[in-house]
C-alpha cells in the first residue's frame, strides 16, 4: 500500500513539473513572439477609409477589367471594385473605388495610392470615429502611384514616419486597411525581400511582405515593430486576384519625397540619366570580360541626353552610380529618379574590360517620352544578296527598311536563322544586328571583317534591334578548326 501512495506521489511530481515545463514554455513563446494590441491602439485613429467615385462609359475607362486578362499577375486592387458593365446596358455609369490612406499632418493632409483616386469625380475620406470629409486631391504622381489628399479638418491624429532602408528581412511588420470594405483590419507578417523591381515600376524600389492584403488595402501604412510607418502598401501578385502570400509596399522615403514635391511644386521632378538598360547574365558577364554578372548594361543612349552628352556608350556596363553598387539592372532607375535634375553625378562603368568613371549632369525625366511616328510601309525594293554567318542569313538593310524601322545608321537584317550559335543565343529572323564584339556593324562589309577577325570558342556579345527594342545577346563562339 505505502509503495502505491509513493507511486501515485512520484506521478503526481512528475505531472506538475511537466506542467511548469508546458507553462514556461509557453511564457517564453509568448515573450518572443511580438504583440501588436498597443501598436494598433495607438496608430488605427490615424487610418482612414477613402472611397472615390467617377463616372464613365460603359466598357471603358482605365483600370477596366477589359484592360487585363483574367490572369494578368498585376491588376491593380481597385480595378475589381470599378467592374465592367454588362453587355447591352449603354450609358454612362458611376464606378466606386474603395481604399486606404493614413494622416501624416494634423491638419488633413493624407496620404495613398494614386491608383484609389485616379480620374475620381470625388474623394470622400471616411475617420476612425466615423466622420467623413470631402477631400481634395493636392496632388499626384503615376510614376510612384502617389497621391496626397487633404481634407478640412484640425487637430487630427497622426502617424509617425519611420525609415524602410532600416528594415531587416525577417522582421515583423503590420497592416491597417480595409480590404474589401472592412475598415480597420489588421494583418501581420514579415518582409520577404527588399529592392524589388516590378513590371512598369522602374522607379519604385519596393519592399516585399507576406503581410496579407487585399483589395481595400492599397494606400494604407506597413507598420514596423516600433508603430513607426516604414512603408505604403500597394500591389499584390496574384494568378487569382486574391492574396498568395506576395505584397508589395512602397518605401515611405521616396513616398514622403514625393509629397514633399507635391506640397511645395505641384509637380514632381526626377532626375534622368537617358539610357535604356537590361540585366547581365551568365553568358553576357563573360562576353564582357567581367568576373561575375552584375551591374546594368547599356543597350541604348537615348539622342541629346545627358547619358550622350556624359559620354556613355552602348556596351558600358554600369557597375556604381554616385558610389553605391549596382547589383541588377532594376537597382539603377530609382537611383537616378531620386536625384535633383541639374546634379552631377559619377557613374562607373566596365568598357573594353576596363572601369572608368564617366562624370554625368543629370537632366529631369520627360513627363512623356516622345513616341516614335510609325511611317507609312514603303513599297518593298528589291533585297539585297544574303550571307551565311553562325548560322543566321544577313543582308544589307534598304533605305526604305531604315525608315520603317527608326534605325539612323548602320545594322544588317537577320533574314531567317538555322541550327547554330545564332539560333543557340536567340537571335531571330527580323533582328538587326548593330554591334557585333563591341564593335559597330555598319553594313554587311563590316559585320564580314568583324566577324572574320573573330577566334577562339569564346562568347561575344551581339546588340541587336528587335521591335524597335534594343538588346544584348551573347553569341557562344564555335570552335576554330
Amino acid at each position: 500500500m505505502r509503495q502505491l501512495a509513493r507511486q501515485y506521489s512520484l506521478m503526481v511530481l512528475c505531472g506538475l513539473v511537466l506542467t511548469g515545463i508546458a507553462g514556461m514554455a509557453k511564457a517564453d513563446a509568448d515573450r518572443s513572439l511580438p504583440h501588436f494590441t498597443g501598436l494598433v491602439e495607438e496608430n488605427s485613429p490615424a487610418v482612414v477609409n477613402i472611397s472615390s467615385t467617377q463616372t464613365r462609359e460603359r466598357g471603358s475607362g482605365p483600370g477596366g477589367l477589359g484592360d487585363l486578362p483574367e490572369d494578368h499577375p498585376f491588376r491593380e486592387f481597385f480595378e475589381r471594385f470599378q467592374g465592367d458593365p454588362g453587355e447591352g446596358m449603354p450609358g454612362p455609369f458611376d464606378a466606386e473605388s474603395l481604399g486606404s490612406g493614413f494622416i501624416v499632418s494634423s491638419d488633413g493632409d493624407i496620404i495613398t495610392n494614386y491608383h484609389v483616386v485616379q480620374n475620381a469625380d470625388e474623394v470622400v475620406v471616411k475617420l476612425s470615429d466615423r466622420r467623413q470629409f470631402t477631400a481634395e486631391v493636392v496632388g499626384y504622381d503615376e510614376q510612384s502611384d502617389l497621391a496626397l489628399l487633404n481634407i478640412d479638418a484640425e487637430d487630427l491624429p497622426t502617424v509617425r514616419i519611420g525609415s524602410s532602408a532600416d528594415l531587416s528581412v525577417g522582421e515583423w511588420v503590420l497592416a491597417i486597411g480595409s480590404p474589401f470594405g472592412f475598415e480597420h483590419s489588421v494583418t501581420a507578417g514579415i518582409v520577404s525581400a527588399k529592392q524589388r523591381s516590378l513590371p512598369q515600376d522602374n522607379y519604385v524600389p519596393f519592399i516585399q511582405t507576406d503581410v496579407a492584403i487585399n483589395p481595400g488595402n492599397s494606400g494604407g501604412p506597413l507598420f514596423n515593430l516600433d508603430g513607426e510607418v516604414v512603408g505604403i502598401n500597394s500591389h499584390i501578385y496574384s494568378r487569382s486576384g486574391g492574396f498568395m502570400g506576395l505584397s508589395f509596399a512602397i518605401p515611405i522615403e521616396l513616398a514622403m519625397d514625393v509629397v514633399d514635391q507635391l506640397r511645395t511644386d505641384g509637380r514632381v521632378a526626377r532626375g534622368w540619366l537617358g539610357v535604356l538598360i537590361q540585366d547581365v547574365d551568365r553568358d553576357l558577364a563573360e562576353s564582357f570580360g567581367m568576373d561575375r554578372p552584375h551591374g546594368a548594361l547599356v543597350a541604348q543612349v537615348t539622342p541629346d541626353s545627358p547619358a550622350e552628352a556624359g559620354g556613355l556608350e552602348a556596351g558600358d556596363v554600369i557597375v556604381r552610380f554616385e558610389g553605391r553598387e549596382i547589383g541588377t539592372s532594376s537597382d539603377l532607375p530609382p537611383m537616378v529618379g531620386r536625384m535633383r535634375a541639374d546634379t552631377e553625378v559619377t557613374v562607373e562603368v566596365i568598357r573594353d574590360g576596363e572601369r572608368r568613371e564617366i562624370s554625368v549632369t543629370l537632366g529631369e525625366l520627360p513627363d512623356e517620352m516622345e513616341q516614335r511616328e510609325q511611317p507609312e510601309a514603303p513599297e518593298p525594293e528589291e533585297p539585297e544578296a544574303e550571307e551565311q554567318f553562325f548560322g543566321m542569313e544577313l543582308r544589307d538593310l534598304s533605305e526604305d527598311e531604315r525608315e520603317e524601322r527608326g534605325i539612323r545608321q548602320g545594322g544588317v537584317l537577320v533574314e531567317g536563322v538555322s541550327a547554330g550559335p545564332a539560333q543557340a543565343a536567340g537571335i531571330r529572323g527580323g533582328d538587326v544586328i548593330t554591334m557585333l564584339d563591341q564593335q559597330r556593324v555598319d553594313s554587311m562589309e563590316t559585320f564580314r571583317e568583324i566577324a572574320d577577325g573573330l577566334e577562339g570558342e569564346r562568347v561575344v556579345p551581339v546588340l541587336l534591334l528587335r521591335n524597335g527594342s534594343p538588346r544584348f545577346l551573347p553569341l557562344r563562339l564555335p570552335e576554330s578548326e
